[in-house]
């Protein structure tokens, strides 16, 4: 059974060395199938305490398609033309925006 423990940074190598192991996706130190926890008791969780590790950061978001369109020169292409070679179409578009 694994129990999480609340290990301060500054006692990491001691709880290393006695057998702990550290979770770097949920950033928690950690024994697992251990019978006596005596020696970890000092880094045990409170009894009204949260055992559980950290949840997870939700992953950021993109940005929406309307706060990408920025400067007077945006326009979309209709078309299936790389952007830096630009096809007949595009450049009328170009052509037509007097720029």
């Amino acid at each position: 059974m694994r129990t999480n423990l609340k290990v301060p940074f500054a006692e990491k190598d001691e709880a290393k060395r006695l057998g702990a192991r550290w979770d770097p996706a949920n950033k928690i130190w950690y024994v697992k199938d251990v019978e006596d926890l005596a020696a970890f008791a000092r880094w045990l969780p409170a009894a009204g305490e949260a055992a559980a590790a950290p949840t997870a950061k939700p992953a950021a978001r993109s940005k929406p398609a309307a706060a990408a369109k920025v400067g007077v020169r945006y326009f979309e292409l209709d078309c299936d033309c790389p952007p830096w070679e630009g096809c007949p179409k595009c450049q009328a578009i170009v052509a037509a925006k007097d720029w």
